[in-house]
């Protein structure tokens, strides 16, 4: 605890904020890309976030600013709807009916959504492949996929699981992107507002979801991305699933500060010990970068000192050894606190992923000045949260500071720096 609280965090900030990059640059790029990945006719695409309205260029401004309230207050109520329907069904224990919807949900995205990506990314730049070919690349990428994501029992690297989880959040936003551009804003801000109840709010879903996989000793069970790789104390645990609605991860909007059992650290590997979040460095961290000799020394200063309280013990009263004993005990049990609140990891859900790289697309659908502004604005806004998430040490949400800099600073841009900088 020597540093500041920015030197102590910055392995995490950096294991987040790299996955978050890509993901919003590949979004860019595909925006950029891809102009046949969009709808060919003109028309908007009917999706979850649009079931009542579709925006059309000739909608007057207050039929547009109507119409996209109710689209954004309709997918809310359906993403609040399905996440309490996870909290039902795993509140009940069907596991294995959520996962078996997920791997299948998995599968679509990766498949469908992502299928037509690939496609759309042939014939932009017209790859020479032919149908089999592409089909037996895709169908080896889907089930890849979704064994990454959903494997149980299987060693999976953990970067191809990180990288599978981003390439998810990816093709979801790439989707996204082909929202109206009213309708993409006030969900960006509906969602942000919701995100902000559910996870916070005594009755939220998601705060209800968290604190019951906390009870359980289980993983949160939602879409999320591991900034550091961490060890199952339950080995019945699921390696995490969602539920997806329209193509986002309706349960997966908060960032989380997850704990472990101490006991699992002892019990367990010196690798798996080594699996600790770097919020709080942990006795150990402190114990490598000291000197072997000073190690060395330590190790044979507590083998007298035990011997010391050996024979002391031997000399005392039994009324006093028990007493001596006691203490020792509450000792043991104290340390034993230190090490689980030390012992932690982040993890990231899926539609923050997915909601960042949404704002940052739609950006890059005016000009490149706005998406560095942007993606300046939500980075500002992860870093803010995970600040605030080693102060508060609880479930945060991690869109509403991102998502209100990055609007605030697209029209801020559009409004009052594009103007001046555009060369004549």
């Amino acid at each position: 605890m020597d540093g500041s609280i920015l030197e102590s965090i910055g392995v995490e900030i950096i294991g987040v904020m790299s996955p978050v990059s890509i993901c919003m640059l590949l979004v860019v790029l595909i925006v950029y890309s891809l102009t046949a990945f969009s709808s060919p006719s003109g028309e908007p695409i009917r999706t979850a976030a649009n079931l009542v309205y579709l925006e059309t260029p000739t909608d007057s401004t207050t039929e547009k600013i109507e119409g996209s309230l109710l689209n954004a207050l309709v997918f809310v109520i359906l993403i609040a709807a399905v996440t309490f329907l996870l909290v039902l069904l795993y509140y009940y224990n069907f596991t294995n009916f959520l996962k078996n919807y997920m791997r299948f949900s998995a599968f679509f995205v990766l498949g469908v959504m992502g299928g037509s990506i690939f496609i759309s990314i042939i014939r932009q730049f017209s790859i020479p492949i032919d149908a089999i070919t592409c089909l037996i690349l895709l169908f080896n990428f889907t089930v890849v996929g979704v064994l990454s994501v959903f494997a149980d029992g299987i060693p999976i690297p953990i970067l191809l699981r990180q990288v599978y989880m981003v390439l998810l959040g990816i093709i979801v936003a790439a989707w996204f992107t082909n929202l109206p551009e009213w309708t993409t804003w006030t969900l960006l801000v509906a969602l942000a507002l919701y995100d902000l109840v559910a996870v916070l709010a005594p009755g939220g879903p998601l705060k209800i979801l968290v604190e019951l996989a906390s009870s359980r000793d289980d993983e949160l069970p939602a879409l999320v991305y591991e900034a550091r790789p961490t060890v199952s104390r339950n080995p019945r645990a699921s390696s995490g699933f969602g539920l997806l609605v329209g193509g986002v991860s309706s349960d997966s909007v908060e960032l989380e500060m997850t704990r472990h059992n101490p006991t699992d650290s002892r019990n367990g590997d010196s690798d798996d010990m080594e699996e600790t979040s770097p919020l709080v460095p942990t006795l150990r961290d402190q114990m490598r970068s000291s000197p072997s000799t000073s190690s060395e020394f330590s190790f044979s200063t507590d083998r007298i000192h035990q011997t010391e309280i050996t024979e002391s013990q031997n000399n005392l009263s039994p009324l006093v050894a028990i007493l001596t004993m006691g203490n020792e005990r509450e000792e043991a049990l104290r340390a034993r606190e230190i090490d689980e609140e030390t012992t932690r990891g982040i993890k990231l859900g899926l539609g923050d992923f997915v909601f960042y790289s949404v704002l940052v697309g739609r950006a890059a659908m005016y000009d490149l000045m706005t998406v560095y502004a942007c993606y300046l604005a939500i980075i500002s806004g992860l870093g803010c949260t995970l600040i605030l998430l080693s102060v508060f040490r609880q479930a945060l949400p991690a869109l509403p500071i991102s998502i209100a800099l990055g609007i605030m600073f697209y029209f801020l841009t559009r409004v009052l720096m594009e103007p001046y900088c555009i060369l004549r």
